[in-house]
């Protein structure tokens, strides 16, 4: 069982050029193919692709050296045994899998995505500083850090993509909202961590006090 796992950007003009255009092409057809999205609908490339049978999410988290979880999504479309011999087959890399249907943000950015909009909201309103809202989170609900750090780690350019497609895609979705201060930091080229400045000052991967 070798799997083909494809993480290139996210963007699914991409994905449909790679997978209908170039794998479909090179690849036999009892080939598996694995999206690591963290995003995109599985169903909508395993269309694209020529196996829609043969296809199925694998999310993997970042640092993957370090974080031992990932996600096996299914669509209506993948056939149950190649469902299950991915499942192997992330145990046999000595990783943790846990399996979804192909919901948006599949198990934890569907829980954390629309949390870290929560904590932004917050800021719009005034409601609790930036610092109080990540001590809140750490200190209270055992998280190793808090939203807007951690926003500010991933990178608010992707947060902003994220929910972006996600609020396009499901525009009667209640969950998924755009806070005002996440797009004004994605106007002005704020995006955290990898810009040194975001929610937090940053210097290389050093946060420092709130903005």
């Amino acid at each position: 069982f070798n799997p083909v796992v494809e993480a290139v950007v996210e963007d699914i003009n991409v994905k449909k050029k790679l997978y209908g255009d170039f794998l479909s092409n090179i690849c036999k057809p009892e080939c598996v193919f694995a999206s690591n999205t963290s995003s995109l609908s599985i169903s909508e490339m395993a269309l694209l692709s020529d196996r829609p049978h043969n296809f199925v999410g694998l999310h993997f988290f970042n640092p993957v050296q370090i974080m031992k979880l990932v996600e096996v999504i299914r669509t209506e479309h993948t056939d149950p045994k190649v469902f299950e011999d991915m499942v192997d087959w992330v145990k046999g890399v000595e990783k943790v899998a846990v399996t979804c249907g192909d919901t948006p943000g599949f198990i934890v950015n569907r829980l954390l995505v629309p949390g870290l909009m929560q904590a932004m909201s917050m800021v719009d309103r005034r409601d609790a500083s930036v610092r109080d809202i990540d001590l809140s989170l750490q200190l209270g609900a055992g998280h190793p850090m808090g939203p807007l750090h951690l926003s500010d780690y991933i990178g608010l350019d992707t947060v902003h993509s994220i929910t972006k497609g996600w609020m396009d895609k499901y525009p009667d979705e209640p969950a998924f909202v755009m806070p005002n201060c996440l797009q004004e930091k994605v106007n002005n080229g704020e995006f955290g961590r990898k810009t040194g400045k975001g929610f937090y000052h940053w210097k290389d991967d050093r946060r420092g006090d709130p903005v």
